[in-house]
């Protein structure tokens, strides 16, 4: 069901009773400025809203497609663009497969004075209005509609790019947790393997979202500085790319590290299994020597000490030996 929710401010300052029928109106005055969040959107609502607004209407297919990825497109009247909200869930202990990760796509129209989101439901669950209310917060930190719609466009960004953030750092708190697993006293708990398969997933899927970041942020920036509007809004652009950058970098990274972790898992197992092998083999070699004296003795055939207490002893005393021998060379190599 679409929900349409907004926002209006009319030199400088905010304005109550916004409405989805007025937002051309609002566009048109040039002290005002909008911005309209749509959730959900009808196709219908969306294509007639962009032939009254001038929007491209390959951008608004983009907007409704499935499985769009991040990208921007920068056109002569507007600057459209796709990019991906990421929110850490919390799973239940038991749960080795569900991802840790829900997406929620946000598309945007930046006009000279508004700006109109599209939001679609998240696949993977989730909170549908995660750090909406955020963009409206950051928008009044930078001081409202002092800055134009360069500051909208800036809070919509730098909370995608937070998101991104607490994606990572909690996806490498869980990858060091497997590392502390891996070398506990008592080995890993059961379904390692499918865990780390699991961050490995997400990551491949949370490096999907924030690579493109680059091309989103650089083509915003870009068209800012050819419009040299809001100059002093130039240098928080320049910090939101370093923080892109730190993010794909800090991504590809913990890819390398859900890597390291899967194998040393396997050199682990091996290694574990060797040491099992050679205690088993050990062990095998100790007991296999009084079934031998024992056996040559238990022959019916005559042989000295045969059915007398001295070949009894005898019997004893070399079987004690030998196990002794067998054990402390064993040990001195540690497989015992």
């Amino acid at each position: 069901m679409t929900e349409v929710h907004g926002r209006v401010w009319r030199s400088g300052k905010p304005v109550d009773g916004f409405a989805f029928s007025d937002i051309s109106d609002c566009l048109a005055d040039d002290d005002t400025l909008v911005w309209a969040d749509i959730y959900d959107p009808d196709h219908d609502a969306l294509t007639a809203l962009a032939e009254e607004l001038g929007l491209n209407l390959w951008a608004v297919e983009d907007a409704t497609a499935p499985k769009e990825r991040a990208k921007a497109t920068v056109y002569s009247t507007h600057t459209f663009f796709t990019v991906y909200a990421v929110q850490c869930l919390t799973l239940p202990s038991d749960d080795d497969v569900a991802s840790t990760l829900a997406r929620h796509r946000i598309s945007a129209f930046v006009l000279p004075r508004g700006l109109i989101t599209v939001r679609l439901p998240p696949v993977e669950g989730g909170d549908p209005n995660f750090g909406i209310d955020q963009v409206s917060q950051r928008f009044d930190e930078l001081g409202g509609q002092e800055h134009g719609v360069g500051a909208l466009v800036h809070g919509l960004l730098d909370v995608v790019v937070d998101g991104h953030f607490d994606a990572v750092q909690a996806l490498d708190d869980d990858i060091e947790s497997l590392e502390d697993e891996l070398f506990a006293d008592d080995g890993p708990r059961r379904g390692l393997q499918r865990r780390t398969f699991r961050y490995r997933k997400d990551l491949v899927e949370l490096r999907r979202v924030v690579l493109p970041m680059r091309e989103v942020v650089s083509a915003v920036k870009s068209r800012r500085l050819d419009s040299k509007t809001a100059p002093e809004l130039d240098p928080l652009y320049d910090d939101l790319y370093d923080h892109v950058l730190r993010a794909s970098e800090w991504t590809e990274s913990l890819r390398d590290m859900v890597t390291t972790v899967f194998e040393t898992n396997l050199s682990l197992q091996d290694a574990r299994l060797n040491t099992v092998m050679k205690k088993l083999t050990s062990w095998a070699a100790i007991i296999a020597v009084p079934t031998a004296v024992t056996g040559f003795f238990g022959q019916n055939v005559e042989y000295p000490g045969f059915s007398t207490v001295a070949g009894f002893i005898v019997s004893s005393a070399v079987i004690m030996l030998l196990v002794a021998a067998l054990y402390i060379g064993f040990k001195r190599r540690d497989w015992l």
